[in-house]
């Protein structure tokens, strides 16, 4: 088993099959932020014209191209060798985590299996992406969410995924109090940090950016439903004001 460290070692498995080229360094920004993707790996049949864009980023990232040819129709090869790879690495024991990146639900039953090993599953898909998947992972981050405008000059149609429609922030105010009732249904003021993680626990997919929010207390504001206050003028409370 891995040993406790300051930054969690992650194995970063990219389905090249089901996610655009272009996100490829926007996704490795967003994985730094929970650990360091030492184990980087990007799968595909790179005889496909239709991956060719794909061999830029491979090199620029250190991406690691592994060849699997669709020998058999209809079947994904991309996804077995994804597969058998991750359960190799997995027995391994030399990562705190893996990171799936993919909006395939064929990678559902792989993330249930890693977490069975106590091991953290973050999960990175497009809008797309069944709920089955986004719910059995520890985390999943959309990749909507996370694309740089920078994309916009060069891709106009990146521009427009990079831009999507964003969720009023009222729709957010059910996951909110439901995460404050998880925590204490009759407590008065809620923990900041603590609310955000609860919120994780209970909604995986769950992000601020998805309702045009940089962050957790900006949410909360923008709804007009919640206080965020600070306390002892550094620990900042949240109150339900309703």
């Amino acid at each position: 088993m891995p040993t406790d460290r300051d930054t969690p070692l992650l194995a970063v498995l990219i389905d090249a099959d089901n996610i655009p080229a272009r996100h490829a360094a926007a996704i490795l920004e967003e994985v730094a932020a929970y650990g360091e993707p030492s184990l980087r790996r990007v799968y595909g049949d790179w005889s496909s014209q239709g991956l060719a864009s794909w061999k830029d980023p491979a090199r620029d990232l250190g991406l690691v191209m592994h060849q699997l040819s669709a020998n058999t129709k209809g079947k994904n090869a991309s996804d077995i060798g994804l597969v058998i790879d991750a359960m190799d690495i997995l027995h391994a024991g030399k990562f705190d985590g893996f990171v799936i990146v993919s909006s395939d639900s064929d990678f559902t039953r792989l993330a249930s299996r890693i977490r069975e090993d106590g091991l953290q599953v973050i999960g990175i898909g497009e809008a797309k992406a069944p709920e089955a998947l986004r719910k059995v992972c520890n985390r999943f981050i959309l990749i909507e969410n996370i694309v740089g405008a920078t994309d916009a000059p060069q891709q106009p149609r990146a521009a427009a995924e990079a831009s999507p429609t964003k969720e009023p922030p009222s729709k957010a105010i059910p996951m909110i109090v439901a995460a404050m009732k998880k925590i204490d249904p009759e407590q008065d003021d809620y923990s900041l940090g603590h609310l955000g993680q609860v919120l994780n626990q209970l909604y995986p997919d769950f992000d601020p950016r998805t309702f045009g929010c940089a962050k957790l207390s900006d949410l909360l504001r923008k709804t007009g439903r919640f206080e965020v206050f600070s306390e002892a003028g550094r620990l900042h409370k949240v109150r339900d004001k309703a």
